[in-house]
């Protein structure tokens, strides 16, 4: 029986990033996401951190959070406008090169993430596993081998590079979101997502994500 003053041990964290809104959007449903997100998932105590749209603040921005949270998983979420399903990314690269400006106005072209990094990082999280736990819960998801080469791959390659080089031994990935119904309007021709639905998705793949140390067997492969 615990001694009456015991402290109680600290709860496992899960630390889940979302931008703010770019790109003239008034919203980005990758954070709304962390907004509505339980206090506590798979036995896990979820810690939330607004990442901002800029290339180098935003991997800092999530570095501290890590640092202040000790997370055992670092799940980073994005919008990805015209996208249907959640994406679970498998890679990041080494590579920035914006098709826009970020908030700042910054827009590197071939330019390197980490002047030192490897030309990728998979993905530590089991990325089949997750997108299988997705569909199980009714939420459309696929492995997607591609995070772009905007602010959403800086930030997956910066925490992944961030945790090799600190020893880190949490598990990390990012996973790609599409518009909310709010913002269907103004993008008639692409496919949106309920946000609730979203949380649902994003839910059962944290979950997977603890429960899966080691990844499925499953094709997920893409033929284009």
């Amino acid at each position: 029986m615990a001694k009456p003053n015991a402290k109680a041990a600290p709860k496992d964290a899960v630390l889940v990033t979302g931008f703010e809104p770019f790109d003239g959007e008034k919203t980005n449903p990758s954070w709304e996401i962390c907004e509505r997100l339980p206090r506590e998932i798979a036995g896990m105590r979820v810690h939330t951190c607004l990442v901002p749209c800029e290339f180098r603040r935003a991997i800092e921005v999530a570095a501290g959070a890590v640092e202040r949270t000790h997370p055992l998983l670092v799940i980073s979420l994005g919008q990805a406008g015209g996208r249907a399903r959640l994406g679970i990314e498998r890679v990041a690269i080494n590579v920035d090169d914006a098709r826009i400006p970020d908030n700042t106005g910054h827009q590197p072209v071939d330019e390197l993430v980490a002047a030192n990094g490897p030309p990728a990082y998979f993905a530590t999280i089991p990325v089949k596993a997750m997108a299988a736990a997705v569909r199980a819960a009714g939420v459309p998801a696929e492995v997607s081998n591609t995070a772009g080469t905007f602010v959403c791959n800086h930030l997956m390659y910066g925490v992944l590079h961030y945790l090799a080089a600190s020893g880190s031994r949490a598990r990390a990935g990012f996973i790609h979101v599409p518009y909310s119904e709010a913002q269907a309007a103004g993008h008639r021709d692409s496919p949106s997502m309920a946000i609730d639905t979203m949380v649902k998705g994003v839910v059962a793949a944290i979950v997977a994500a603890r429960e899966n140390r080691h990844d499925i067997k499953a094709p997920e492969g893409a033929l284009d």
